[in-house]
């Protein structure tokens, strides 16, 4: 069973064949769950012209605005701007192409894709600015916009604990928009905090299946917190 072995050594063999341009994932919700090793990979490998699909991008120098810093990103697709200084500045200066998306339909356009489902309808958005130019319907007297899919060249994701087979358990809130993003890449690679041989995990508790995964890399978190609240 050798072959199934998904494990790798490197950042550089678990981010084989990025280019420029293509469309990326990138797990996590503000900075809990993020892959960050693997972003930093992306932004020393020096990839360009990227659209990344995140719920947010980060905090300025830390995550996702690692890549805004370098430019490295031409089209965000997040729910919001979050507490990233530079995200806003190049929203607003349109230096950089931003496609909010309320968070619901955000998660359900990335399961849509990870599930082959090209659209969907959602009430969610209509008669908004969310709504422009897409398709709408009724149905039983409700108004829905269409929606398309999401789908990646590769999601990095981050993960609790892997077996060497790809199959991947998270931990708590960390699990956020990891799960449904990894079914939605074509090349999807879980950055995790511990290895484990095949069988030592529960099935029970087996979250994402390792058919998903096509790479596993044993990463060092630095878990910076977002936003520190302490009692007086």
């Amino acid at each position: 069973m050798a072959g199934f072995n998904k494990v790798v050594s490197s950042y550089d063999e678990a981010c084989a064949g990025l280019k420029d341009n293509m469309t990326l994932m990138f797990g996590g919700f503000g900075l809990c769950g993020i892959p960050e090793g693997l972003i930093a990979k992306v932004q020393q490998l020096g990839v360009k012209d990227l659209t990344c699909i995140s719920n947010n991008a980060g905090i300025d120098g830390f995550g996702l605005g690692l890549l805004l810093a370098k430019r490295q990103i031409k089209t965000m697709i997040a729910s919001y701007v979050g507490e990233n200084a530079l995200f806003e500045q190049l929203l607003l200066s349109g230096e950089m192409e931003v496609k909010l998306t309320p968070q619901g339909t955000l998660a359900e356009k990335i399961r849509a894709g990870g599930a082959g489902i090209p659209a969907f309808y959602t009430p969610t958005g209509y008669a908004t600015v969310v709504s422009e130019k897409k398709q709408n319907a009724v149905y039983n007297g409700k108004n829905y916009i269409l929606e398309e899919s999401l789908t990646a060249d590769f999601s990095f994701i981050k993960a609790w604990k892997a077996d060497s087979y790809g199959n991947l358990i998270y931990r708590k809130t960390a699990m956020n928009f990891n799960p449904i993003m990894a079914t939605a890449g074509k090349i999807t690679v879980a950055e995790v905090e511990e290895i484990v041989e095949p069988g030592e995990l529960d099935p029970n508790f087996i979250h994402t299946p390792g058919i998903y995964v096509n790479r596993v890399i044993l990463g060092k978190f630095e878990k910076r917190i977002e936003r520190k609240m302490i009692s007086k």
